[in-house]
């Protein structure tokens, strides 16, 4: 567990630095790629979507930018499993933000900027992006709830 500490350097001055702390020792559960609960509920919302609601409910947000919220807890665990057992990706930690960052800029061009340009039928959308975003930045909060809420236990937040 890693967080922000303050550490006193100096005895004789009381200078204080902020500095990085990291406990090697502490107890990090696995990231359960398939099985992580926030996975399995997005990919189970996605079909729920698609399947049930889309047809039957008329709202521009089921329709238009619902699932590209749930595309980053949806794909990144399977993408991340996979470069796992291809001993590409070294720990079985949750996404970093690295990771999730990367691959919200990867997939956003991909599928806003290059996917509309080779498919006909595909149109790039902005508000895609930033459902995309949202999507990510809500997974990562999730994922790293744990580590978020004992750094702001420790500063008494």
């Amino acid at each position: 567990m890693c967080y922000f500490g303050n550490y006193d350097s100096n005895a004789e001055t009381g200078r204080c630095h902020w500095v990085w702390v990291c406990h090697p020792g502490a107890a990090v559960k696995a990231f359960g790629y398939l099985r992580d609960k926030l996975c399995l509920l997005a990919c189970s919302l996605y079909a729920l979507n698609r399947w049930g609601l889309k047809p039957r409910v008329h709202s521009a947000f089921l329709h238009d930018h619902f699932n590209d919220v749930l595309l980053i807890p949806c794909a990144l665990p399977v993408l991340l499993l996979l470069q796992r057992i291809l001993k590409l990706r070294e720990h079985d930690l949750p996404p970093t933000p690295g990771e999730i960052a990367l691959y919200l800029v990867v997939w956003s061009i991909l599928f806003e900027v290059i996917g509309p340009r080779i498919m006909p039928h595909a149109v790039g959308d902005p508000w895609d992006v930033v459902s995309y975003f949202a999507g990510g930045i809500l997974a990562g909060v999730w994922w790293h709830r744990d580590a978020l809420l004992a750094g702001w236990a420790h500063h008494g937040l």
